[in-house]
């Protein structure tokens, strides 16, 4: 006598149901992460010669436009008007199969700006926006910027909460009061208020610029790290708000495509993961006397080497100088 067929549901259906969402719940995380993009005019019409590899110019406004009071006094951001970049990094991803980099220019470095003459490199963002900077950062390190990312302090925090904070381990206690930082020394988990303050502060770190700029790519590879983790990917509730956080953080350029962004993305989980290198401009006076105040010089012979191995794709030549700042 044949047996009944099982009512059940089919292993086969399933597996089939399974694959589906595999495919289209990475199309959907993405999704939500493209519509809450902000895009701006970022790049110059007028582009210098191409360089090789890809080079993203990310940066961290300090602009409080859109912050509630309530938020300014949670992130102790302050009242101040007005757009100025905390931080300035190259991210660069080589075609030749070389470590991903990624640099800090100190916001306080002296340079040339198209039409402004010699000031502090955060300038030419209060001056011209975007374009500008990205035409100073172009013509003092001769490296052709592919893409722009920037982010804000109300962005920043709110993409950390989204993830669940993150895990950071700080080499001294600090105590930042304009930052909003009161931390002991050691690894600690930290929300989107503390991050924010741990990337900021300046005052309380005896290496003032020199030594946020460290911590700025500290706290940006834990995020990196993070938000691509098991924790937050396989999480829906996790992963959906983390997406939509995730793009209402970030303005690009408006020539940005979805792989554009994803490129972006893996290139900072690489360096978060430590399969990058990760360090400064070399600096050769970091209290030089000018006009603009005191700023910082680079070290000549060592920038030189630093860009050009950018700008020709060679990111295997930089390791020598990310381990010398190491020590």
């Amino acid at each position: 006598m044949p047996r009944p067929r099982s009512r059940g549901v089919s292993w086969k259906l399933v597996l089939a149901v399974l694959v589906v969402l595999a495919l289209v719940y990475p199309v959907v995380l993405a999704s939500v992460a493209w519509t809450h993009l902000t895009k701006v005019a970022a790049l110059p019409d007028k582009r210098p010669a191409d360089t090789p590899g890809r080079t993203y110019l990310v940066v961290g406004s300090d602009s409080r436009e859109g912050l509630t009071a309530a938020q300014r006094k949670k992130l102790a951001t302050g009242k101040i008007g007005g757009r100025r970049t905390d931080t300035i990094m190259l991210l660069h991803v080589p075609s030749g199969g070389g470590p991903t980099v990624l640099v800090s220019i100190p916001r306080d470095s002296y340079v040339s700006i198209p039409g402004r003459g010699k000031n502090k490199i955060n300038a030419a963002f209060a001056f011209g926006g975007p374009q500008l900077l990205v035409r100073t950062v172009e013509q003092a390190t001769g490296v052709t910027i592919d893409e722009y990312v920037e982010t804000g302090l109300g962005g920043y925090a709110t993409l950390v909460d989204a993830i669940g904070g993150v895990n950071v381990c700080s080499p001294r206690a600090m105590k930042d009061k304009k930052a909003g930082l009161d931390i002991p020394k050691g690894c600690q988990d930290m929300d989107g208020a503390t991050a924010l303050g741990y990337a900021r502060a300046r005052y309380s770190d005896p290496r003032g610029d020199l030594g946020r700029v460290e911590r700025q790519r500290q706290v940006l590879a834990a995020i990196a790290g993070k938000t691509l983790s098991p924790g937050v990917i396989l999480a829906p509730w996790r992963a959906v708000p983390a997406a939509s956080a995730g793009g209402g953080a970030l303005v690009v350029d408006d020539g940005t495509t979805p792989v554009g962004l994803a490129r972006f993305v893996l290139a900072m989980r690489a360096v978060s993961g430590g399969d990058g290198l990760s360090l400064t401009v070399p600096i050769g006076n970091p209290a030089l006397r000018t006009p603009a105040g005191e700023a910082v010089s680079w070290d000549t012979a060592k920038a030189k080497k630093l860009f050009t191995a950018l700008e020709t794709d060679d990111t295997e030549a930089i390791a020598p100088l990310a381990a010398e700042q190491k020590r």
